[in-house]
């Protein structure tokens, strides 16, 4: 999963091509229109222009996983012309380990060339957010990384890992032998006993991965917020009966398969974020849980706070109104998406 979506040469996320939006594979948030950034921005203003009163630290926002970069252009756009005050006291930094969409990126962002600072890691920032205010988000970026994938054995009552073999020229699932018995995750003992009625071959993903990252942004976060929006669920609600095969899902000209071996490189990857397990780890590096919930319910509070003050925000007419109704409707973006925010 590592190599076919990041690989330098053949990887689906270092492709040349436009991949998101009515030409690509796939929608997301920010290839709806301005407003997702927009809004995100209002909010972003709202936590980094609270009082300090024992000091006056720097503003830095850091985006991990930002593609071409236009999200961080709308959320600079609006600081610049709604918040100049703000603006010339921010530090937006990019985490890309990408040389090629770091290109991209540079591109995108030509207009912030004083504002814009880009790391290849999380851990590159540890000095710079000692002494900074600093909101730390991502925006479907967990769900793209790599995961392992776990069968549940009936019979044996114990979980195998799926792996990868070829058959003549092409991928298939392959049990893994029980010598590669799985380790590295537990499970609560109301857990272990609903796994004497789950069926053969039950299958969930886990992605340390997600885990890590979490775990190094809470790190290097002394004081501000951590959020990720992305698709996911609880660990309670990652066993449904209508998921016997998890959530692994490949994506290509908006079309949506579980034949994720097929076409290496020529597919998005997903897999759904298991929330409750980076929630612990954020509160267990000392972060405090401010609020968990789906994204039409982040995006309908700050809209609410809009509204009693539209003046504050810039124009929101019908074109507004359209983008807002794709982000949170449920036939739409607002089905999946969940918003986890924790802070220090």
């Amino acid at each position: 999963m590592d190599i076919a979506l990041y690989c330098p040469d053949c990887g689906f996320y270092e492709k040349e091509e436009d991949k998101v939006g009515k030409r690509g594979d796939f929608f997301t948030s920010v290839s709806v229109g301005g407003l997702f950034g927009q809004l995100l921005a209002f909010q972003f203003n709202d936590w980094l222009d609270a009082k300090d009163e024992t000091r006056n630290p720097l503003l830095c926002l850091v985006e991990a996983g930002a593609h071409d970069g236009q999200l961080a252009r709308d959320i600079l756009t609006w600081f610049k012309v709604r918040r100049p005050e703000i603006f010339h006291q921010l530090e937006y930094y990019l985490v890309e380990p990408s040389t090629r969409r770091r290109e991209w990126q540079k591109a995108t962002l030509r207009d912030f060339p004083d504002t814009v600072k880009w790391v290849p890691e999380m851990t590159a920032l540890q000095t710079t957010l000692q002494s900074s205010k600093a909101i730390i988000f991502s925006n479907e970026l967990l769900d793209a990384m790599p995961v392992q994938r776990l069968g549940w054995d009936a019979k044996e009552k114990e979980w195998f890992e799926w792996g990868v073999a070829l058959d003549g020229s092409r991928f298939i699932w392959t049990r893994m032998p029980r010598s590669n018995r799985v380790t590295g995750f537990t499970f609560s003992a109301e857990f272990r006993e609903l796994f004497n009625v789950l069926p053969d071959g039950y299958t969930i993903e886990i992605c340390s991965a997600a885990e890590e990252w979490w775990r190094a942004a809470a790190r290097v976060l002394a004081q501000g917020k951590l959020m990720a929006i992305d698709y996911g669920f609880t660990t309670e609600e990652q066993f449904d009966p209508s998921r016997l095969n998890g959530t692994l899902r490949a994506y290509q000209n908006h079309r949506v398969t579980d034949d994720v071996l097929a076409n290496p490189g020529e597919q998005d990857l997903t897999a759904h974020v298991n929330f409750s397990a980076i929630q612990q780890i954020g509160e267990a590096a000392g972060l405090r849980t401010e609020s968990f919930g789906s994204q039409p319910q982040f995006l309908t509070r700050i809209a609410e706070k809009i509204f009693k003050q539209p003046e504050s925000f810039g124009e929101w007419g019908a074109k507004q109104t359209r983008q807002f109704q794709t982000l949170t409707h449920p036939e739409h973006l607002g089905r999946a998406f969940r918003v986890l925010v924790q802070s220090r």
